[in-house]
C-alpha cells in the first residue's frame, strides 16, 4: 500500500499553545515541530519515521510556512524541492490542504493520499501505520468517501474535536476493523456535551485523514469555495522563485480555513470513520499533555525492560 499512498505532513502551524515550554526546550522561538520535545528527536522526524512504514518517503509532501525556514532547512535537507509547499505565511489547515492538493495534481493523477499532523504521540506506531493502511484500503474501495481515524476517548476532553459514528458500513471487506459512517463532527464541545460523547463511546478525531485527492478537492469547493478559487492559480506549474511570489500574492489578505470547523463539520455524508483501537493517541497541543505522553513513555519503556530483563 506505501507505494500507492501518497502522505501529505502538517508542519506550518505556529504552535503558539506550547511556545513557553519550546523555548525552554530549544532556547529559540521555534514552533513545536521543530522541537525534540522528549526522545532525542523533533516531532517532525518523528512523524516522518511513524508514517514510513504506510508511506514511501519519495510520496510524501510536507506543508511548511516560509518564515520557519531556518528551522525546516535542516530537517528536510534531503527532501526533494518539489515535495515541500512553501506557504508564505499560516492560513490554517484548510488552506494548507487545500495548497498541498494542488500541488499533488502536478504530481499524479487523483491518488489516494493520506493527512498527518506533526504535532501527535502514539504509544503504538506500528499499530498506526497499520490502521493507515487499512484506511487507504477502504478508501481505494469507496472513493467517494474520506476516512478519518478516531481514537478511543479516555476522557470527557474538551479541547479535541470528536467523531460520533453513526451505522456500521457493510459490504467492505473489513470485518475485524469495521468503518462506520459519521453522524456527526463536534469541534471543541462544552463540558455537557463531551460528557455524553464520552458516555456514549464516541472516538476523538485525531485529524489524521485519507482519501481521494478529487474528494478532497471536492469538500473544500464545496466548504470554503472563495479559498479554492483563489488558490486555483497554483495548479499551474511555475519556477519555484515564481510560485512563491504568485502564492504571496494570493495569501496577502486570504483568510484564513479551518478544515475541522468549515469542512469535517458539514461534509458528514462525505465521511468515514475508522476506529484505531489500543494505540494510545495524544495530541501535543499542551504542556500537561507533553508530560503525559512522556511519562507514558517512561512507564513502557520500564515494563518492557522488566519482560525483557
Amino acid at each position: 500500500m506505501h507505494r500507492q499512498l501518497w502522505g501529505v505532513v502538517l508542519a506550518g502551524g505556529d504552535g503558539t499553545r506550547l511556545k513557553t515550554l519550546s523555548r525552554f526546550i530549544s532556547g529559540d522561538d521555534r514552533p513545536k515541530q521543530f522541537c525534540a520535545l522528549f526522545g532525542g528527536e523533533t516531532l517532525l522526524r518523528q512523524t516522518r519515521a511513524r508514517i514510513a512504514p504506510a508511506v514511501h518517503a519519495e510520496r510524501t509532501i510536507f506543508v511548511v510556512v516560509k518564515a520557519h525556514e531556518p528551522f525546516y532547512r535542516k530537517e528536510l535537507g534531503g527532501v526533494d524541492e518539489s515535495r515541500i509547499v512553501v506557504q508564505p505565511s499560516n492560513r490554517g489547515t484548510g488552506t494548507a490542504i487545500l495548497y498541498s492538493l494542488l500541488r499533488l495534481s502536478r504530481l499524479d493523477d487523483d491518488p489516494l493520499v493520506a493527512f498527518f499532523p506533526t504535532d501527535h504521540d502514539y504509544a503504538d506506531d506500528k499499530g498506526f501505520a497499520q490502521s493507515v493502511e487499512t484506511a487507504a484500503a477502504f478508501a481505494r474501495q469507496s472513493p467517494e468517501r474520506l476516512v478519518i481515524l478516531g481514537a478511543r476517548a479516555e476522557r470527557a476532553e474538551m479541547q479535541y474535536g470528536w467523531i460520533e459514528q453513526g451505522v456500521r458500513i457493510e459490504d467492505t471487506g473489513f470485518r475485524d476493523e469495521p468503518v462506520f459512517r459519521v453522524n456527526r463532527f463536534w469541534e471543541k464541545p462544552s463540558s455537557g456535551v463531551a460528557s455524553d460523547l464520552f458516555r456514549k463511546g464516541c472516538l476523538w478525531n485525531t485529524f489524521v485523514l485519507i482519501g481521494r485527492a478529487r474528494t478532497f478537492l471536492d469538500a473544500l469547493a464545496s466548504a470554503t469555495p472563495a479559498t479554492r478559487q483563489a488558490l486555483d492559480p497554483l495548479r499551474a506549474s511555475p519556477a519555484a522563485h515564481s510560485e512563491f511570489e504568485l502564492a504571496s500574492q494570493i495569501y496577502d489578505g486570504l483568510p484564513a480555513a479551518d478544515f475541522s470547523r468549515q469542512v469535517l463539520t458539514t461534509c458528514t455524508d462525505r465521511l468515514a470513520v475508522l476506529g484505531m483501537g489500543e494505540v494510545g493517541w495524544s495530541d501535543l497541543g499542551t504542556p500537561e499533555r507533553v508530560r503525559a505522553a512522556a511519562e507514558m513513555r517512561a512507564h513502557a519503556w520500564l515494563q518492557s525492560s522488566r519482560i525483557t530483563g
